[in-house]
Order: C-alpha cells, then sequence, then structure tokens
C-alpha cells in the first residue's frame, strides 16, 4: 500500500482515511477527484492535481492507485491536526510501502509525531514530500529522514536558508540568485537538511542526489507551463506514481520531469490552461512514450 496525505481547501470535507476496501481509492472524471465513499472534489491544483495525475498514471502503469489520508483545511490547521493524530495512531495498522506528504498545516511538534510513527516500521516506508509538509520537514530538522523532496527554485532558496524557519523568512542574498541552483545545493549540503533526492522543478528541471546533479531536463519547453497553477503538484503525483512503479526515487524523478514536459508538449498550454485539461491528456501521454520516459 502506498499513502498520499494531504489537505483539501473545503472546511467542510471531514478526513477519510486508507481503507480496506474493494476496488480504487479514487477515480478521475469531469475534471473532479471521485472518492470510494462518493464524495468529489475538483481538480485545479493542490493535493486533488497530485492524487489525480498519481491516479492517471497508475492507470496506464496498471497500478492500483494508492490510498489516501484527506482532510479540508483552509488554514485554521483543524483539519491538518486531525491528519496527523490519525497516521500517528494507525500507521502501524496500515504499514505503507511508501508515502507522498504534501499541503499540511505546518506543525513541528505533530510532524515529529507522524516521523516517529514512522521510524518504528520495519522497513521503514519511502518517504516524499512537497509543498507543505516539505517545509515542516525541513523546519522540523529531520529533512534528511526523507527519500525525496519536489521543490521548485524558490523553495530550494528556502531549504539552502538554514536559519528560515518558513519560506516568507527565507533571507534576500539567497532570493536573489533563487535561479543559480548549483550554489544553493552547495549550501544545503553543507547544512544536512536535504534528503537524498530532490527533484527542482522549474525553467530547467534538476535531479539531485546528495547534493549533486545527476541529470538535468529542459526539453521539450512549454514557457506557459511557468504560469499554470497545479503544474508541480501533476510532477509530484507523477513520481508518486513512478515511484509506486519500483522506480527508485532518483529514477522516478527523472521519468517525472520528462512525462511532464511530454505532456505539456502535447497539450502546448496556454497561461489559461487548467490543471484538470493537462491531466486529461496524461493517459494518452504516457501511453504514447512511456518507453522514452522510462529510458
Amino acid at each position: 500500500m502506498w499513502i498520499i496525505v494531504g489537505s483539501l481547501p473545503d472546511p467542510d470535507f471531514t478526513p477519510c482515511a486508507p481503507q480496506p476496501a474493494p476496488g480504487p481509492s479514487a477515480v478521475v472524471s469531469n475534471d473532479r477527484l471521485v472518492l470510494r465513499d462518493g464524495r468529489s472534489v475538483p481538480v485545479e491544483r493542490g493535493t486533488a492535481a497530485l492524487v489525480a495525475s498519481c491516479v492517471a498514471a497508475c492507470a496506464v502503469l496498471r497500478l492500483s492507485p494508492p490510498e489516501l489520508a484527506l482532510a479540508g483545511d483552509i488554514g485554521s490547521g483543524d483539519g491538518s491536526r486531525a491528519l496527523y493524530a490519525m497516521l500517528t495512531e494507525r500507521l502501524a495498522e496500515w504499514h505503507p510501502q511508501g508515502m507522498m506528504f504534501h499541503y499540511l498545516f505546518p506543525d513541528v511538534d505533530w510532524h515529529n509525531r507522524v516521523l516517529m510513527a514512522v521510524q518504528a516500521l520495519s522497513p521503514r516506508p519511502l518517504l516524499l514530500a512537497d509543498a507543505g509538509f516539505m517545509y515542516v520537514a525541513k523546519m522540523s530538522g529531520y529533512a534528511a529522514e526523507y527519500d525525496l523532496f519536489t521543490p521548485d527554485v524558490g523553495e530550494l532558496a528556502f531549504l539552502a536558508d538554514e536559519k528560515a524557519p518558513h519560506p516568507f523568512y527565507t533571507r534576500g542574498f539567497l532570493l536573489q540568485n533563487d535561479h543559480d541552483v548549483p550554489p544553493l545545493l552547495e549550501r544545503i549540503r553543507a547544512n544536512g537538511r536535504s534528503p537524498r533526492y530532490l527533484l527542482v522543478k522549474g525553467q530547467a528541471d534538476y535531479i539531485v542526489e546528495n547534493g549533486v546533479v545527476i541529470a538535468t531536463v529542459d526539453e521539450p519547453s512549454e514557457p506557459a507551463m511557468e504560469c499554470i497553477g497545479g503544474t508541480g503538484d501533476i510532477v509530484a503525483g507523477l513520481v508518486t506514481a513512478f515511484a509506486m512503479y519500483g522506480l527508485p526515487p532518483g529514477r522516478a524523478a527523472l521519468a517525472a520531469a520528462r512525462a511532464a514536459r511530454l505532456l505539456a508538449r502535447r497539450c502546448r498550454p496556454r497561461p489559461d490552461t487548467q490543471a484538470g485539461e493537462l491531466i486529461r491528456a496524461l493517459p494518452d501521454t504516457l501511453s504514447e512514450s512511456l518507453p522514452r520516459i522510462l529510458s
């Protein structure tokens, strides 16, 4: 079992948990993510876009979709804390092979409780993180316990700042050079607060192992992708699917970067293109190009 953990911007969305029930945890239909229990949420950006991308990719890869631990949270932290508590209490019951953590309210104490529950599992799950959970993992001082983060270049500057408690407080001299990736990677390597692998998303995508760039993906290039909300979430969903497929983190990151760029070339997006439109094109993109993506 793989689990995706994240919050949705809906204060009325009560938590859902992984279930030992038949059938897929979710399907994508008409630009909505439809859960096993019949609830549905729009696929626009954030955790919903990540899950929908992973579900679409899993169908092509002939995998069962991941199980989901989701809750509604619009910034109060209540839904996120409900998820933290659920994970702390029930991870031993589920014993996942891997987990992707996404948007959760950054609570260092609860993060550390969840991490201790993960560390108690044997074998230990593969741990991936993006967005808000990546922030709290770094803030906790335990980022090195993770296997892969998927930051954009601005978030990379935050990871490189050993003093910043939150991305808002990243020091200006780092942000001024946040497109100069190698010096930021050098700072990250020096402060030791990074997982083994990074997928740095941007005009060029960098796959990084132990602070060293091992691959760069910059073609094909569709500049409009930089303007579209949810594209980074799609990449994170693809990373999750390829990790579920059995690729090690570095190769999963490389495959995800390639797949996202081929998806963009297929869709020829405009700045007003929505994430749902891109996700609709994922199955055909992957079906036609999987050998190239996995090579």
